[in-house]
């Protein structure tokens, strides 16, 4: 085995799925050729994430590749400090050690020469003798570099297991000075604390270490990840064989025998909850799938929930019921004729106003242009009118932004509404409850389980509640189906507006809309009128074709023709990840085209993914602390390579994000479909193809569209468009909400 050590001068390629890297070194002495010192060496292998300027000793061979010539094949990667004074300044200068940036170092190198490092690294308090460093900044020095050094000696032990050095870093700030005790003693405990650190990376640690195939721990961990794993596909629940089937799948060659002695271990320990569901419940979300999955002669399913489910879905129930059955309201007191209403109200919609105001709990729905909104206005009137109070609240900051502008009345996210803190949790609840006589939830297709529970506790009896959207619609991205199961329970009378106000207007994308909601195909008109040219369609059959004219009609066609802003007005969706017309792939064809690299654009790449100064980004997950939430979009306002921090806005707002957050963000020039909803663009450009054929619903087509104000541009062929207008299928998720509340009633 060659040794070659060197400074890493630049990352050409990083596989952030398996590691394989191509980097440029400069060595620190001649390596097989006379004249090496004087050109930098390509080192390509699987290899942790690596910074420029980290000091690095590689093992390996030389290899002479027919096309890239010499370059150094790498079996092993150690970061080692620099010991000349050149390469000291460059290290430090790096940015690699939070707090110092290249001035810095400069006048650090400058006054301990060689000895820097050994100063910071023994004696970090000599740093005052450096001109403008004072006390507390050099102490935050002394902290991150021993920070570094305890994630360099963790880097030592996961590297051989394929974590990068962000997660290793994300595991130090976790666990401290424990981290090795931890990750050798009980891996699988990674996987529950730390976010980025699923199973299948804690098993590969588990499985190198020794920890028996068929140990306690590895199997309640695999049975916990597939549960999670089914939530994240939003069901509330699973089978227990669907489970045991998924888990098997996912540790191999172990007992069957094995897996209910860890669910009752789970059990006792109360992390999941084992109840009996009638497979013939009518009202069941996925009741088809339950009825598939018990004997002929055995009417009970046995299913497995995680507690926090459990304890959402028998709660919501209870107090759903509560507020339906509580007689005298807070809104008793109107006569029964109310207040005139608005002579131009159609009869739905004044029948949507009256049951709101006489029923505790109601619904209201229909798709876009029936209505809704003004039948909305109508209704806060009425209730302003007699003096009541009211609160306007939605899931998302920017559906809640939009219930406000429709109605010019506040209205909150419902987190907001709530008085949530990342460390006092719901401010309002059961014991401290909202004082309003009734709360109108827009955009309820999106409420999830565990947020309706929360929102549910702090409504107490004799508050109305009416929830408001499209059925029609995708269901919420987290688990649950709830807005459906309401309706489908019989618990609250439903008015469903089908009058089509907008239609007249000449909108392609309103009628459209509704036409593919009743299983008709769209109609692409190319008229002179500008105004009625609203929905297009540019022919591709292959997903190659699709990417390309994405990227045309995004970045040149319509702000040519349309005057469209590509980054703020225009939003590509996409129904799947992966592919050349996924998600993924447009993101990063788009990030090219539309925010090259430059000089003048600080960049980081973190997670696999390159982060640039003014990319348009999305957060993942609801992270409390920053008051950001699981599909809010934003933009890149600042890279600190020194302070290791990322500044985004979001709707007006600055937050703040640490490298090692940065996996909460992805890439938004293109997003999925799932997670635009409760948003609104003022331009759609939507890729379908027949390539797309497992996510090619009615829905999810009728959802995407849904979202464009002004413009929707189809990319595709007729083909996949009618796979998904012909398939009305709802996909089905295991949720027993309607069940509960029917049994109940």
């Amino acid at each position: 085995m060659d040794t070659l050590t060197g400074s890493l001068e630049r990352i050409t390629y990083y596989n952030p799925e398996n590691g394989y890297s191509v980097l440029r070194i400069q060595p620190d002495s001649p390596g097989p050729v006379a004249d090496l010192h004087r050109d930098l060496v390509t080192v390509v292998g699987n290899l942790p994430e690596l910074s420029p300027g980290e000091h690095l000793r590689l093992t390996g061979s030389w290899k002479n590749h027919p096309k890239h010539g010499l370059q150094f094949q790498t079996e092993t990667c150690e970061r080692i400090l620099p010991a000349t004074v050149t390469g000291i300044r460059r290290y430090l200068g790096s940015g690699l050690i939070q707090g110092i940036g290249p001035r810095l170092a400069d006048r650090i190198v400058d006054q301990f020469g060689d000895q820097a490092l050994q100063v910071i690294d023994h004696d970090p308090e000599r740093l005052l003798e450096v001109p403008d460093i004072g006390p507390k900044r050099s102490r935050a020095i002394a902290e991150a570099w021993q920070g570094q050094k305890q994630v360099r000696d963790i880097m030592l032990f996961l590297h051989s297991h394929g974590v990068s050095t962000n997660l290793a870093v994300k595991i130090y700030k976790q666990y401290g000075d424990q981290s090795l005790q931890v990750v050798q003693g009980d891996p699988y405990s990674m996987a529950r604390d730390i976010f980025g650190v699923g199973f299948k990376t804690a098993d590969r640690i588990a499985q190198s270490l020794g920890l028996p195939q068929e140990h306690p721990s590895r199997i309640e961990s695999g049975l916990i990840f597939a549960l999670d794993e089914m939530v994240s596909e939003g069901h509330v629940f699973s089978p227990r064989e669907t489970l045991f089937e998924k888990t098997l799948g996912l540790l191999g060659e172990i007992d069957p025998q094995l897996l209910p002695a860890a669910v009752e271990r789970l059990r006792e320990a109360g992390r999941i909850f084992q109840d009996h569901i009638p497979s013939e419940a009518p009202h069941t979300s996925g009741g088809e799938a339950l009825a598939d999955l018990v004997a002929e002669d055995d009417r009970n399913l046995i299913v497995l929930y995680s507690m926090p489910f459990y304890h959402s879905e028998k709660g919501s129930t209870e107090k759903l019921l509560e507020l339906a059955g509580a007689i005298p309201t807070r809104l008793s007191d109107l006569p029964p004729a109310f207040l005139p209403l608005d002579p131009q109200l159609t009869a739905e919609q004044s029948q949507a106003i009256r049951t709101a105001i006489s029923h505790p709990v109601s619904v209201l729905t229909g798709g876009p242009g029936t209505g809704k909104t003004t039948a909305l206005r109508a209704l806060i009137g009425v209730v302003e009118s007699a003096g009541k109070s009211y609160a306007l609240a939605s899931p998302t900051g920017r559906a809640a932004k939009r219930l406000s502008e429709a109605t010019g009345r506040p209205a909150s996210t419902i987190h907001r509404l709530l008085g949530y803190s990342p460390k006092e949790g719901f401010k309002f609840n059961a014991e401290n409850p909202l004082d309003v006589d009734l709360l109108v939830i827009d955009e309820a297709s999106m409420l999830d389980l565990i947020l309706a529970y929360q929102l549910l506790k702090a409504l107490q009896p004799g508050c109305h509640l009416l929830l408001v959207g499209d059925v029609d619609q995708l269901p919420s991205v987290g688990a649950g189906d709830v807005l459906r199961d309401v309706i489908n329970s019989g618990i609250a009378p439903v008015t469903r507006l089908g009058f089509i106000f907008r239609q007249e207007s000449g909108s392609q994308i309103i009628s459209n809309a509704h036409r593919i909601n009743q299983g008709s195909m769209p109609i692409f008109r190319q008229s002179e009128d500008t105004a009625a040219n609203d929905f297009f369609l540019f022919p591709a059959e292959s997903a190659e074709e699709a990417a390309g004219w994405v990227e045309d009609v995004v970045c040149q066609r319509i702000p040519e023709r349309f005057h469209f802003d590509p980054l703020e007005q225009i939003q590509v969706l996409a129904p799947m990840y992966r592919g050349l017309a996924g998600v993924n792939a447009l993101n990063e064809r788009l990030q090219a085209s539309l925010n090259p690299p430059s000089l003048k654009k600080a960049e980081k790449q973190l997670f696999g993914t390159t982060f640039r100064l003014g990319d348009k980004v999305m957060q993942t997950q609801n992270d409390y602390d920053k008051d950001v939430f699981n599909g809010d979009i934003g933009r890149i306002l600042g890279v600190n390579p020194v302070a290791h921090t990322m500044e985004i806005g979001f709707e007006g707002r600055r937050v703040t994000y640490d490298w090692t957050d940065v996996d909460q963000l992805v890439l938004a020039y293109a997003v999925s479909v799932h997670k635009a909803q409760g948003s609104e663009f003022p331009v759609i450009v939507l890729p379908v193809i027949t390539g797309h054929y497992m996510m090619l619903q009615r829905n999810l087509v009728y959802t995407a569209i849904t979202r464009a104000q002004q413009l929707c541009v189809l990319v595709g062929n007729r083909r996949a468009i009618g796979i998904a207008v012909n398939n009305n299928r709802v996909a089905q998720r295991y949720s027993a909400l309607a069940w509960r509340l029917a049994s109940a009633m």
